[in-house]
C-alpha cells in the first residue's frame, strides 16, 4: 500500500485514476478545487483535499494535510492541467500566466513540497502527466505548448537531481484522449480568435479541433488510468509513458519533417474540414 496524492482529481482521468489506485489498496489523496465533484470517490475510500494549485497556501496545506495523517507521501501525481489556445498576440497575458500557473508552477512547488518529505525516507514517486504536446507543435497552440515543453524540461531535470534519494521521475505523454480537453481549447480558439486578423483560420482549427475531440479518433482515457497505474506500482518505471492514438506519430513525423513543411501540415487544419 502506498500513500498516493493526486490532482486534478475532481473529473476525467484525474477521477477515474483516483478510483482504480485506491481499489488496487493504495491509500489516495484526491486533490481539487471542486469538493462537490470529488465527492462520489468518497464511496471508494477515497480521502478528498481542497486545493487550488495556483494558490500557495492551498497547496501547503493540502500536503500538510496528507503528511499529518500519514507521516510519509510515496507518490505526487501532477495531474491538473487545462489547455488555452489561441494565436500568441492574441492571449491575454493574464490568461498565459495562469495557463503557465497551473501546467507549469503548481506542478513544480508541489513537487518542492512533497519533496523534504520523500528525500527523509529516502523514496518517492513524482509522476507528471505532460503531453505529446511537449514534443510537437500544433497551429494556434503556442501558450498550451509552451506549457508541456516545460514540464518536459522540468521533469528531465528533477529526475537527474532526486535519482540519488531514491525517487523517480515519471512522465506520461498522452496523444490524442477523448475528453473535455479539446473541446475547451476550441472554445478558447474561438473566443480569442473572434474579431482579429486571425479570425478566419482561428475557428476554421476551433471547429477541427472539435470535430476530432467529438469523433471516435482520440483514445479512451482509460489508456492513460492504465499508464499511471504502470508507472505507480512498476518497481523500475519507465521514464516516459507515451501513449494513446496518434502520440507515437506525431513526435516521429515532428522529428523526422523539415520544419517548413511540418509548419504547412499544421497550418492546413486552419484551412480546411478535417473531418
Amino acid at each position: 500500500m502506498q500513500v498516493i496524492l493526486i490532482t486534478g482529481a475532481s473529473s476525467g482521468i484525474g477521477f477515474d485514476t483516483a478510483i482504480a489506485l485506491a481499489q488496487q489498496g493504495h491509500r489516495v489523496y484526491a486533490a481539487a478545487r471542486r469538493m462537490d465533484r470529488m465527492e462520489p470517490l468518497r464511496r471508494y475510500g477515497v480521502r478528498l483535499i481542497r486545493m487550488d494549485v495556483t494558490n500557495e497556501a492551498s497547496m501547503q496545506e493540502g500536503v500538510l494535510q496528507v503528511l499529518d495523517a500519514e507521516q510519509r507521501i510515496d507518490v505526487l501525481i501532477n495531474n491538473a492541467g487545462y489547455g488555452y489556445f489561441g494565436a500568441v498576440e492574441n492571449v491575454p497575458m493574464d490568461d498565459a500566466r495562469h495557463q503557465m500557473e497551473v501546467n507549469v508552477f503548481g506542478l513544480a512547488r508541489l513537487c518542492q513540497l512533497v519533496l523534504p518529505a520523500m528525500r527523509r525516507q529516502r523514496s518517492g514517486r513524482i509522476i507528471n502527466v505532460a503531453s505529446v504536446a511537449g514534443k510537437t507543435v500544433m497551429y494556434y497552440g503556442g501558450w498550451y505548448h509552451v506549457s508541456k515543453y516545460s514540464v518536459e524540461a522540468l521533469s528531465d531535470a528533477l529526475r537527474m537531481e532526486v535519482k540519488p534519494f531514491g525517487i523517480d521521475v515519471v512522465l506520461i505523454e498522452p496523444g490524442a484522449i477523448k475528453t473535455d480537453w479539446g473541446l475547451i481549447a476550441a472554445d478558447h480558439l474561438a473566443q480569442t480568435s473572434s474579431g482579429t486578423p486571425y479570425e478566419e483560420t482561428g475557428i476554421m482549427m476551433a471547429d477541427n479541433l472539435r470535430a476530432v475531440y467529438e469523433s471516435d479518433l482520440p483514445s479512451s482515457p482509460s489508456v492513460v488510468r492504465k499508464a499511471i497505474c504502470l508507472a505507480v506500482n512498476a518497481k523500475h518505471p519507465r521514464t516516459r509513458y507515451r501513449i494513446g492514438r496518434m502520440a507515437g506519430a506525431m513526435v516521429f513525423f515532428h522529428w523526422l519533417l523539415p520544419t517548413r513543411l511540418w509548419d504547412a501540415m499544421m497550418r492546413t487544419m486552419g484551412k480546411r474540414k478535417w473531418l
